[in-house]
């Protein structure tokens, strides 16, 4: 059951970053992207300490996707500076 409900909170993350990176006009704040790499990292080694796979999963693509929009806020950041 714990497996199934950190399968289905995950997921649900994966799906939102997804939507944000899909969403190419979207440029998250610096601490947005810090919080979520962070809280998504913890997520992925407390997975992998249960052998929670498809959770673990399910929150890597997560942190693949909060690389993606950190680099586009990097680039956004970078290139609105005068």
């Amino acid at each position: 059951m714990v497996s199934f409900l950190l399968s289905v909170t995950f997921a649900c993350g994966v799906v939102i970053a997804f939507a944000h990176v899909v969403n190419r006009r979207f440029v998250a704040p610096v601490y947005d992207v810090v919080l979520n790499l962070a809280a998504f990292a913890s997520a992925t080694a407390a997975s992998l300490m249960l052998d929670h796979v498809v959770p673990a999963t399910f929150s890597g693509l997560a942190i693949l996707c909060w690389l993606v929009l950190a680099r586009r806020t990097a680039v956004d950041r970078l290139s609105s500076r005068p």
